[in-house]
């Protein structure tokens, strides 16, 4: 009876990892445009502004939630309540800060994402992002980009009752490519959160990307399949573990 059993999961398994990867879906801050820092000092101005205390440690942890929820909760650790004006009213500054920066220039592509995009779609791969911005800050970033029609599914923190580390914006993704199977997803971003959503999302990948603020001392502490200098790197890394087949 064990030997059958033990037949059957080795076919099983063998299945799974032949099984086609269908979906790739990206963060965006950090991980296909850069992040010198705009987000942290986003939240650092607004919070600031009014008097809510924090570290740039905290808020680099927090990185890759939701922004609303992030003030939330530092407002909350103040003062007990949650006070949902203060935290409007915070919201609406750091979006202002942030806004500002994208709108004037501030939004640059990482370097290979474009081609790394290219690469995925020639082979039937299907691409979306997940974010912790809200719609509007998202659409400006694709607008800047061109890459407003490039991808299936573009995932806010506006789409969903819990951000990051949650698993939902993966699976909201994942309806919209009509993508059935976590075995058939590879998810890529450049922060601890990240890691955390594609792990509770049970995906056949999470990849982590060295193009953000967290080095790979902390990244490697989250569960992960690979940490690779940035997305330009993907490619390579599918086709020498077996995600696609290599092309001459």
């Amino acid at each position: 009876m064990w030997r059958q059993f033990r037949g059957w999961f080795a076919i099983v398994t063998i299945v799974i990892r032949m099984s086609p990867i269908k979906l790739v879906i990206f963060d965006i801050a950090g991980t296909i445009i850069a992040d010198h820092g705009e987000v942290v000092r986003a939240f650092s101005g607004a919070l600031t502004e009014h008097r809510v205390p924090f570290t740039d440690a905290e808020l680099a942890e927090w990185k890759g939630a939701s922004k609303r929820e992030v003030i939330r909760r530092f407002v909350s650790r103040e003062s007990g309540l949650q006070q949902e004006e203060r935290v409007e009213k915070i919201y609406a500054a750091f979006r202002a800060i942030l806004e500002t920066h994208y709108r004037n220039g501030g939004v640059e592509p990482i370097p290979g994402a474009s081609e790394t995009f290219a690469w995925l779609s020639a082979r039937g791969i299907q691409i979306a992002t997940t974010t912790g911005f809200n719609r509007e800050v998202t659409e400006l970033i694709l607008e800047r980009t061109g890459w407003q029609d490039r991808f299936v599914a573009n995932i806010t923190s506006s789409d969903v009752r819990m951000g990051r580390p949650a698993p939902y914006m993966i699976f909201r993704a994942m309806e919209a490519a009509g993508v059935t199977s976590v075995r058939e997803v590879i998810n890529v971003g450049d922060t601890p959160l990240d890691l955390q959503a594609a792990a509770n999302a049970a995906l056949r990948a999470g990849i982590g990307v060295l193009s953000g603020l967290h080095g790979k001392e902390r990244l490697e502490r989250e569960p992960h399949a690979a940490l690779l200098p940035s997305v330009a790197e993907l490619p390579a890394w599918m086709e020498q573990n077996g995600f696609v087949p290599a092309q001459g």
